[in-house]
């Protein structure tokens, strides 16, 4: 490949967020979606997936050393687990939305037994889902709920399904395989809130006149302009964590059997300070009253048990609420005999004075609120409530009423002081955050629809410009009026300085600043930043290979962040196709590309191949070419069943023809595996390695590529059946190709057959049976000349095979002495030789519908002056069949002898041009170009002659080792072949095919009568004169046929001595054995 897949582009720079575009998140929802969001928690996790498993490796090796080999069968297990527990439910699902007939997917792995990891069932999982996706049968939000909702049911397949024990290190390593999917589904959770939600609109029907300070709070989060796009975002943020922990607090209920919050009734009643109040005794430092203000009022505290009682409670009340489960959390409080509580964690009748449109909705319209505002004014009320929140976490706090109490008041009024001591984890760190500067930004936006807002307001943005620690502002204010300046100074100025607190072990838990490290977190965070950019090059930065591995197609990185990355890249193109500038546009596709190319060769090494072209289909069009010719190529020797998936996989997910300019197609794809295979040099052994035998083994390789021609395409795919007319023709024409190739390096007298073309002759058999009809109805030329240069190719093997049997036979019984044969085993030997010569006599004797002559030229029409070219790739082979190494030398000789062919006259008129030069890509070959100018009969009207012309005859020579002025027996043996029609300024036009058609009929027959003699002599010998030897005489001879002139002069002379030693045993068998 042409682009380097280590690197980045220089212009690249991921830290440079000068010019970044900021990405518009959140698009319209789309009413045709009737998915709603699915929330989990993510468990604790590790800072490098791949590190760990990597540990965990090296801890099962250490294992098994000290306690013996042992083998691990846990794969097939889970695999079990997952059609328990309904993974491959969400599967059906997806293959519903899928085309019908969709064959890439559907081909079972009939030869790959191999143990899998359970978590890989997400490969195809997603494969599946992802072509539901790209086929528009799924909106793209749609389809990242269902990445998130895959992910987390083989998460609990692998956690929870299997009913076997495993060891110690076993169900270590499936733990951190259920939290890893775990993590990844938060991330397609934050995704979909980020970039799938959409952004409502406040409906109609809910807007109140006189407004309220909860509707007034609802509309600027969902306005557009760049203050409410930060509260926007800080909104999105707040529920994706909330849904996590409120599905973290599903999955427990539903596999452990617990739920936060699961008390028996009055449980937070005082009960053991009731009872010691009612004995009579008397502590100063216990409450004497059991009202919930007694603690603050006494500076007092209840019992140690009730108020171990109190703070558990608390703890499951701020689970809830961090759940983002208010209603819950009230009812919790009711229910354990608190009810104060409920009320003042949800003032105003109840209503939940959460800023988002679901709220809004869920509390209708809502008179109470309106009601009192009417009296109090928009706001006075709302930061009432905030404020004496606030002075409760703080007096809690001081007075050391508990850390969970203190942190549920801090929760409704930004209190981050009293918030991030209890956050240990990176969630409800972020959570925190985010939530209290979202309501903080509420806060600042009801306080300017207050009288004198606006000159408060200025005084806000002094407290913002203020940095932190520059003074306490809390100490210094009093009363709600100045809200929400008592936080102000303890809220992050923009995202990336809330996101940059998570990292300080300063600000927050040790905890959460080393979960900043991890994979998804760093994912995470981008995603909130919209640094698309920076995350692509970070993915990429985990899954490439190392530096010191060049390899571009070797797979490097955890596989699971492989599909992700792959995933993720594609659907971030869809959602973001119409808002990125040109420069981040070439990154995604660049960048991108890297990602899938990296998946999809994974895939491969997988043997996924059915899977492989739905993500190759989506790279660039020169790498997606180069993917497949690459795998197909290492797949060209594999079984019928792999190569027919890797066929598949290309053919339906690709156009057949080029249609676009940046996608790649099948017939591009095709088109380049044959002309790579052609390129095939000769193995470079030692100098007496047998050239015919390296060729006939390698034209076993350059055959073979004719099987992807050869495939039936599934039916669902576009006009299947031109597609298959078009692939049966495409295979014709290239076989006829090679057939012309393999013929000419066949002309050695040896029993073994040509494998190459008997290989091509079989792969065709089973196509041409049945569209032989339509293709000679077509009116295309082509298509009708093609079919028949078929037809005749398989006639001369088909001679060409019965040859060798007789001379295998032959060679046989000369290792006998005649009187050990018995009389089967000559008459064995009689009856191939008849069959030899009976069948080529049959190829000879065609009148009408001579052997490799087109029934109508194609006539090259040019206004310009037209030139001729053939280029051949040979070797050089000795008499003995060992390889002539070339040098200059040598090569300038040959261009010497070559030129010596044709009469001084002849080069100049013709113009003719000979280079002879060792080839580039394999120092044992020799490169041959010839160049003349057409004529009539030869390049210009019709070739009566049907020899290939001037360059033909000039080939010929070299071919057939008789060149006068080199060393005498040495034949070119070729490994391709081209003729071309060309321009005086060189540029290629079209391929000259009469010039190897001609040079074929110049080597073939008179080969074949050669090797007719060949038998007939044997058959003289033998006894068994052949009844038609005058017969083929006479053809060589006659004017009709004009054989004569296709033999050169050592031909002739060695037909003369097959004659002679003929007429020799005719002579012998007359007279007798007697005579």
């Amino acid at each position: 490949m042409d682009v380097d897949m280590e690197t980045s582009p220089s212009y690249f720079d991921p830290e440079d967020l000068s010019s970044r575009e900021r990405f518009r998140r959140y698009g319209k929802r789309n009413p045709g979606s009737s998915l709603s969001p699915h929330h989990d928690s993510s468990a604790s996790r590790f800072s490098n997936a791949a590190l760990f498993l990597e540990n965990i490796k090296h801890e099962v090796e250490s294992f098994d050393a000290d306690f013996g080999e042992t083998h691990f069968d846990s794969a097939s297990k889970m695999r079990e687990s997952l059609d328990g527990l309904g993974v491959y439910r969400v599967d059906s699902d997806a293959d519903t939305m899928r085309r019908r007939g969709s064959e890439s997917l559907k081909v079972c792995k009939q030869e790959e037994h191999e143990q899998i990891e359970s978590a890989d069932t997400t490969f195809s999982l997603f494969a599946s889902l992802l072509d539901s996706g790209l086929q528009g049968l799924m909106h793209i939000p749609d389809l990242i709920l269902r990445f998130e909702s895959s992910c987390r049911s083989v998460s609990e397949s692998i956690r929870y399904g299997a009913n076997e024990r495993y060891r110690i290190v076993e169900d270590k390593l499936m733990r951190q395989k259920a939290r890893l999917l775990l993590d990844e589904a938060a991330t397609w959770s934050l995704l979909w809130y980020l970039y799938g939600k959409g952004n409502g609109e406040v409906p109609e029907d809910l807007i109140l006149f006189p407004t309220t300070s909860h509707l007034e709070a609802c509309q600027f989060v969902a306005a557009e302009n760049n203050t409410a796009h930060t509260a926007q975002l800080c909104l999105r943020i707040v529920q994706w964590l909330e849904g996590l922990a409120s599905k973290a607090l599903d999955l427990d209920n539903k596999f452990r059997g617990s739920h936060v919050g699961s008390y028996l009734p009055s449980s937070g009643v005082w009960h053991h300070t009731q009872r010691h109040l009612t004995g009579g005794a008397s502590n100063t430092k216990t409450i004497h009253h059991l009202d919930f203000d007694a603690p603050t009022r006494e500076r007092t505290q209840q019992l140690p048990d009730d108020k171990k009682q109190d703070e558990s409670l608390l703890e499951d009340v701020w689970t809830l609420l961090r759940a983002g489960r208010l209603e819950e959390a009230c009812n919790l409080c009711r229910s354990a005999g608190q009810p104060w509580r409920a009320a003042s964690l949800c003032p105003f009748g109840g209503s939940n004075l959460f800023p988002s449109l679901e709220a809004l909705e869920e509390n209708g319209k809502n008179r109470v609120l309106q009601a009192i505002e009417l009296e109090s004014g928009v706001g006075h009320q709302w930061h009432l409530w905030k404020w004496a929140s606030y002075c409760a976490s703080e007096k809690i706090a001081e007075q050391d009423g508990g850390k969970y109490e203190s942190a549920v008041y801090a929760a409704q009024c930004s209190n981050l002081k009293r918030l991030l001591p209890v956050c240990t984890d990176w969630e409800s760190a972020c959570w925190t955050m985010a939530k209290s500067w979202l309501d903080v930004q509420v806060d600042i936006e009801i306080a300017r629809l207050r009288p004198g807002g606006l000159e408060q307001f200025k005084s806000f943005e002094e407290a913002i410009e203020r940095s932190p620690g520059q003074g306490d502002l809390a100490s210094q204010l009093s009363g709600p009026d100045s809200w929400p300046l008592h936080v102000l100074n303890q809220q992050p100025r923009d995202l990336s300085s809330l996101l940059q607190k998570l990292h300080s072990s300063d600000t927050v838990h040790e905890a959460v600043a080393r979960s900043c490290k991890e994979q998804q977190r760093q994912i995470e965070i981008n995603l909130m930043l919209g640094d698309i950019p920076h995350l692509l090059d970070l993915i990429y930065s985990w899954i490439s290979p190392s530096e010191d591995d060049g390899s571009i197609f070797r797979p490097h990185g955890d596989p699971q962040m492989m599909r992700f990355g792959a995933h993720l890249v594609l659907v971030l193109r869809h959602l973001l196709h119409d808002q990125m500038n040109d420069t981040y546009r070439e990154k995604m596709m660049t960048v991108g590309d890297f990602i899938i190319h990296m998946y999809a060769m994974f895939l491969f090494t997988k043997q996924n191949e059915e899977l492989v072209g739905l993500y190759a289909a989506q790279l660039a069009r020169h790498r997606c070419i180069d993917l497949f010719v690459h795998m197909m190529e290492l797949r060209l020797n594999s079984s019928m069943h792999v190569r027919y998936k890797m066929f598949i996989s290309a053919i339906e997910y690709l156009p057949f023809s080029p249609e676009d300019e940046s996608k790649g197609s099948f017939e591009e794809i095709i088109e380049r595996i044959l002309s790579r295979s052609r390129e095939i040099s000769v193995v470079k052994q030692d100098k007496s390695s047998d050239v015919a035998e390296e060729h006939r083994l390698q034209s076993l390789q350059k055959a073979m590529v004719i099987q992807w021609l050869c495939f039936t395409p599934p039916s669902t795919i576009n006009d299947a059946k031109a597609v298959t007319e078009k692939l049966v023709l495409r295979a014709l024409m290239h076989s006829n190709l090679l057939f012309r190739e393999f013929a000419l390096i066949s002309m050695w007298r040896v029993p073994a057959v040509p494998i190459g073309a008997h290989t091509v002759l079989s792969l065709l058999a089973e196509p041409l049976k049945q569209p032989t009809e339509i293709l000679l109805s077509t009116e295309d030329h082509d298509v009708a000349e093609s079919l028949k240069e078929f037809q005749d190719w398989n006639e001369y093997y088909s001679c060409d095979a019965k040859y060798r049997n007789w001379l295998k036979i032959e060679l046989a019984h000369a290792e006998v002495s005649p009187d050990k044969l018995s009389a089967a085993e000559k008459q064995l030997e009689v009856t191939a030789a008849r069959e030899a010569l009976s069948s080529s006599l049959l190829l000879l004797e065609r009148k009408d519908n001579p052997w490799l002559v087109p029934t109508q030229d194609h006539l090259h029409v040019s206004v310009e002056p037209v030139y001729l070219e053939l280029h051949a790739t040979a070797v050089l082979s000795l008499p003995s069949g060992e390889c002539l190494s070339p040098d200059a030398t040598l090569c300038t000789t040959l261009t010497s002898a070559l030129y010596t062919l044709v009469s001084e006259e002849e080069v100049l008129h013709r113009e003719l041009m000979v280079n002879v030069s060792i080839s580039s890509k394999d120092s044992s070959c020799i490169e041959v170009a010839l160049r003349c100018s057409a004529m009539e009969g030869d390049g210009l009207g019709p070739h009566d002659l049907n020899d290939g012309g001037i360059l033909a005859n000039v080939m010929a020579a070299g071919f057939k080792g008789e060149l006068s002025r080199f060393q005498a027996g040495v034949t070119m043996e070729i490994s391709r072949l081209d003729a071309w029609y060309s321009t005086a300024g060189g540029s290629l036009e079209g391929p000259a095919t009469y010039i190897v058609r001609g040079l074929c009929r110049r080597c073939c027959i008179p080969e074949i009568f050669l090797r007719c003699m060949q038998v007939s002599v044997s058959l003289m010998e033998s006894g068994y004169p052949p009844a038609r030897h005058y017969e083929l005489i006479e053809l060589v001879t006659s004017p009709d046929t004009d054989f004569l002139r296709l033999f050169s002069q050592n031909q002739l002379q060695e037909l003369l001595l097959f004659e002679r030693n003929y007429t020799i045993y005719g002579m012998d068998l007359e007279n007798g054995p007697n005579s």
